[in-house]
């Protein structure tokens, strides 16, 4: 915790203000910065390659799976171009009109990638409910082959990028985008398995339903956290009536009001409070 602490003229209120980084786990966020920026950038080359091969490879087999998969992973391109250049810009110093800088862009890039994966979704079902009307003959051989590549791709960025998300909304955001492609991989590689061995054509728009429903869940749940912190709504795994009390128990404090407790951006916790204090001899030591 960072404060001061500043009596007001009658010597019986004080105010504090602080904010806290970190999670109590790891307490070199620079060294986690630096890693998550690599993750990403070799996450972007290796997903931007693949993408379109995937783009030719769906054409050619006609195949929703293979072109759904393509369309996400085009969604993560974005995403992870974005998340960088948000890792980046989100690093740049404040001003005296930007006093926390730009950390809340971090929160802000999640919410748009949270959304654009639900939107994609929504496209992909009502296309998949066409084919199931009417389904279309595929090539399942190209199919496996472009699909198998596609998993070994994603798996890859999924390790680059597993341990950043754990610490950064943004570099969640960028990490769901590529778990959900993974997760079309599998799908399209089910599909072209189904369509080759058994002739059922109708695996593909059923795989593609299968694997947006398992996207969904993950997108919803990035974009209402992220809502959350825009809203400056009080941590999850913090108790505001515990945090009051033990502000209460404090020597010299008889009462606080006007706390609050809210996210700045990942890992950076804020809190404001004012406590009545009658001894203004007190104040800085009930402060710290």
């Amino acid at each position: 915790m960072r404060g001061d602490c500043a009596p007001l003229a009658n010597g019986r209120v004080a105010s504090a203000r602080g904010t806290h980084e970190g999670d109590g786990h790891d307490h070199d966020p620079v060294h986690r910065h630096t890693a998550a920026t690599a993750g990403l950038k070799l996450a972007l080359w290796l997903t931007l390659a693949f993408f379109f091969a995937e783009v030719v490879g769906g054409w050619m087999a006609n195949s929703l799976a293979l072109l759904a998969d393509a369309g996400h992973m085009f969604t993560d391109v974005g995403a992870l171009g974005l998340s960088l250049f948000v890792a980046w810009f989100s690093r740049q110093p404040g001003t005296a009109r930007k006093t926390y800088g730009y950390l809340r862009w971090e929160i802000l890039a999640a919410f748009i990638n949270g959304s654009v994966l639900l939107l994609v979704s929504a496209v992909i079902v009502w296309e998949a409910l066409g084919r199931l009307r009417n389904p279309e003959p595929l090539e399942s051989g190209l199919m496996l082959v472009v699909a198998s590549g596609g998993l070994v791709v994603n798996i890859i960025a999924a390790r680059l990028l597993h341990a950043g998300a754990a610490h950064s909304l943004n570099v969640r955001g960028a990490y769901l985008h590529v778990i959900s492609d993974l997760l079309g991989s599998v799908a399209a590689i089910l599909a072209a398995l189904a369509v080759r061995y058994q002739g059922w054509t109708m695996a593909d728009p059923v795989a593609s339903i299968v694997m947006t429903a398992l996207i969904v869940r993950g997108a919803w749940q990035l974009v209402r956290e992220s809502v959350d912190v825009l809203l400056e709504a009080v941590p999850p795994h913090i108790s505001i009536d515990a945090v009051r009390a033990a502000i209460g128990a404090v020597r010299g404090v008889t009462s606080v009001h006007d706390l609050h407790i809210w996210t700045v951006t990942s890992g950076m916790v804020a809190m404001s409070a004012h406590v009545v204090a009658p001894d203004p001899a007190q104040h800085q030591e009930a402060l710290e």
